[in-house]
């Protein structure tokens, strides 16, 4: 089970620099005024959306093994698991759309400024401040 929770941690982690870093490769990109510089910027987005997508997988594959050990247990004094699960879902949507925005980007469109990129770019923290202190802390 500890190398369950180890390697989960380990692919969380990993995951979340390419989730804290894809985004700040979208202001760029929202900036660049030239096509070499938004190419370059394109090409480096679709290989960390891969990359951060397969650690994204095994974090989510090594929190269920994890989990499982513990048993999938539901009752009183695991709604701590319940929200951080809610938490997990909206990354999961979150790491979706980074994906969208990356085909928008694709395709020549820019729907966003570099701005609201700057703004998208904090979920992620948000997220990961409340998943921390769920699991460790526990409060309900």
């Amino acid at each position: 089970m500890l190398w369950a929770k180890s390697f989960h941690l380990i692919f969380v982690i990993c995951w979340f620099a390419g989730l804290f870093y894809l985004p700040r490769l979208y202001v760029n990109h929202a900036q660049a005024e030239d096509a070499v510089t938004a190419s370059r910027l394109l090409q480096m987005e679709r290989k960390l959306l891969r990359f951060m997508t397969v650690l994204g997988v095994l974090a989510l594959g090594f929190g269920v093994l994890t989990w499982s050990f513990y048993g999938f247990y539901a009752g009183r004094g695991w709604y701590w698991m319940h929200a951080k699960l809610a938490l997990v879902a909206a990354l999961v949507i979150y790491h979706g759309w980074c994906w969208k925005l990356y085909r928008d980007f694709a395709r020549g469109e820019r729907r966003h400024g570099h701005v609201w990129y700057r703004w998208f770019n904090e979920f992620p923290v948000l997220i990961l401040f409340a998943v921390v202190i769920l699991a460790i802390v526990k409060p309900f």
